[in-house]
């Protein structure tokens, strides 16, 4: 009976993910962001996206956007395995910068996880798989997840997403 019940409620949670946004809900949205855009860290990120650099980093998700939906391997040639931001602490993440088919990515780690990569040298190939990636006026390239990576067939990282809710 309890498992019935679970699967009746279950059911009807999901059912709910999928009623689209009332009208009240999309106009709170859209003020939301209204809101944010008029923001200082809007206008800031608004002139970023419109600067040849946004477009630069825009561009370059579009070019892997198609491995990222469909979780593929990408060819990946190590850039940097010693690049910090300016004024990081040592604690910060740590930061992996990669090319791929042509454009540069970064792809951040904490310190526990970047110590998987020690053998790594500049001009390494490595295959990455990521699930997504996103962007941001304060990093110069677009910031890979980088959730596998192997090198000549051996698994060097592998991201575990039964830890942190699944992030």
């Amino acid at each position: 009976m309890v498992i019935i019940s679970g699967l009746v409620f279950a059911n009807r949670e999901i059912k709910g993910v999928d009623r689209p946004l009332s009208d009240s809900s999309n106009n709170a949205s859209l003020n939301e962001r209204k809101r944010w855009e008029a923001s200082p860290d809007g206008i800031k990120y608004k002139k970023w996206d419109a600067s040849p650099e946004g477009k630069k980093v825009h561009a370059s998700n579009d070019r892997i956007k198609h491995y990222l939906k469909n979780f593929e391997n990408m060819e990946a040639v190590v850039k940097s395995v010693t690049f910090s931001r300016q004024g990081a602490k040592s604690s910060s993440p740590k930061w992996l910068i990669v090319e791929i088919d042509g454009a540069t990515y970064m792809m951040q780690f904490t310190l526990k996880e970047f110590r998987q990569f020690s053998s790594l040298k500049v001009d390494d190939k490595i295959i990455v798989r990521s699930h997504s990636a996103g962007f941001s006026p304060n990093h110069p390239y677009l910031i890979v997840s980088g959730d596998y990576i192997e090198q000549n067939k051996k698994v060097i990282f592998k991201r575990d997403f039964n830890k942190n809710n699944g992030c």
